[in-house]
């Protein structure tokens, strides 16, 4: 057979991970650490150049985290602690009982690697080592926002404009342009909130959405009513804006002004906080007139940008 005499492909960096990679899975079956959940590692396993990953990402080929942490049975075969309790504490290929043993050489592949975070496909360019990465997943900008639905344990999850779509599609949430508001607000008994009487508005100013919540609710013993704003957004961004609510009557009113908080924090936490208009019952019952039967409470306020000013090294407001 004639020797061929074809150029050898260049050493590139990419290629040179995989050689890592596949040396480092080769160590591990050394020690027996079998790895019966990756029964292919063909090279199309394996990412081809940095934008992608640097090394061999174990979640791209198996869809879990399978080394954080890995186990094995009593001969030797791993699996991951999440998927532990989905085959009943067994083997899935021998069918032994599963106990706490982990799989030390899989953990120190695991060392080794540098993975994309999970949040890539949604615009995240990090690459992280693995230990490194889950930190990071669990405050990656990138990640999903919770419903800011605040009448249901509502556990749809997404990007800012699939929110919007959802909040007024599903929960026929009212939608408002404009930075100003003025809503009215009317309880014919004033007397209950013991499941937290509340409603929620959405304004699109700033090319950016906000969630305006009301509610009733029992602070200590004492019945009060809350207004508050939040950004939909992370909280770096929501620092930019500053909001004011007024709420009055008889001659009489309350104004508070702050910044928004982020949908980040969750409903109960903002609320929890007191950070917002908060007024008692008495007082709302004052500001509503007549004979103190039915609530009639009309709230204002609007929202501005704060604007850095060259001179001063201040914000301004942007009107």
């Amino acid at each position: 057979m004639e020797r061929s005499n074809l150029p050898l492909p260049p050493l590139t960096k990419s290629f040179a991970a995989d050689i890592k990679v596949r040396m480092l899975l080769l160590r591990c079956c050394f020690f027996r650490a079998q790895l019966p959940l990756l029964p292919n590692l063909s090279c199309a396993a394996l990412p081809s150049s940095r934008d992608s990953s640097t090394a061999f990402s174990v979640v791209d080929v198996t869809g879990h985290n399978f080394l954080y942490h890995s186990l094995k049975c009593r001969n030797g075969h791993t699996l991951c602690s999440t998927c532990k309790s989905r085959v009943h504490n067994r083997c899935p290929t021998c069918r032994q009982e599963l106990g706490d043993i982990r799989c030390l050489a899989l953990e120190k592949v695991a060392e080794s690697l540098e993975l994309p975070c999970k949040y890539s496909t949604l615009g995240c360019p990090e690459i992280f080592p693995y230990y490194s990465k889950l930190k990071h997943e669990a405050r990656c900008n990138f990640r999903p926002y919770n419903c800011p639905y605040a009448g249901s344990e509502c556990l749809v999850v997404g990007d800012i404009p699939f929110l919007v779509a959802h909040l007024r599609d599903d929960h026929k949430v009212d939608m408002h342009t404009g930075c100003t508001f003025n809503h009215r607000y009317v309880k014919s008994n004033p007397r209950e909130v013991e499941n937290a009487t509340w409603m929620l508005t959405v304004f699109y100013c700033f090319g950016q959405y906000f969630c305006l919540h009301f509610e009733a609710f029992q602070l200590g013993i004492a019945p009060v009513y809350m207004a508050f704003l939040r950004f939909m957004g992370d909280e770096n961004e929501a620092r930019n804006f500053s909001y004011s609510l007024e709420v009055g009557g008889n001659g009489r009113k309350l104004t508070w002004e702050g910044t928004p908080r982020s949908i980040r924090d969750g409903h109960r936490k903002v609320r929890d906080s007191h950070d917002g208009l908060i007024i008692q019952r008495n007082m709302a019952l004052f500001f509503s007139g007549g004979d103190r039967k039915e609530l009639k409470l009309r709230v204002t306020g609007r929202i501005w940008k704060e604007q850095p000013n060259p001179d001063s090294g201040v914000c301004a407001q942007s009107l």
